[in-house]
């Protein structure tokens, strides 16, 4: 790990961090490689190690598809957190855009852990809830983005439509 202990392990101990981690197996992804599609089952869950992994939602733009970027994660960061929230399936497409190394972390492996290191799964799941969480307040920004941009737009079509100026 190039920035130390990963996200999803920070509060443990370096012992319980290094056990944590030898449940995984490393994955080299060349730039181009997808890591997991959009509704895959989520059987593992991913450490980034080097590199980055883009994660990305397919869409229809202007009659094209398109995979639209709305994260990136770097090294120490979680993605695939999916692995671990029923219903274990892939909420977003994640793709490496350069050579990139991960730590697969397969979700059988890492609930017998907890059940051995109740502390372990602990502090994992109040990580991963902080990763849960930020996911949110970005979707939570985007779609907020995109509700001031339809009251702009039709605030603009309202006021050439009546020719005044619209408040709301």
């Amino acid at each position: 790990m190039t920035n130390g202990t990963p996200d999803l392990l920070k509060g443990l101990a370096q012992e319980a961090v290094d056990r944590t981690l030898a449940l995984g197996s490393r994955i080299s992804l060349a730039g181009g490689d997808e890591l997991f599609r959009l509704g895959a089952e989520a059987d593992c869950l991913y450490l980034v190690s080097q590199g980055r992994i883009n994660l990305t939602l397919p869409m229809q733009v202007r009659g094209n598809d398109q995979d639209v970027l709305v994260e990136e994660r770097n090294p120490g960061q979680t993605v695939g957190w999916s692995a671990l929230i029923p219903p274990y399936r892939f909420t977003l497409r994640a793709t490496a855009p350069l050579a990139t190394e991960v730590i697969s972390l397969p979700r059988a492996a890492l609930r017998d852990h907890f059940m051995q290191h109740p502390e372990v799964g602990y502090m994992v799941t109040l990580n991963l809830a902080a990763v849960i969480g930020q996911r949110l307040q970005l979707f939570q920004a985007m779609w907020l983005r995109e509700m001031e941009r339809m009251v702009e737009l039709r605030c603009r079509s309202e006021e050439r439509r009546v020719g005044k100026e619209c408040r709301s």
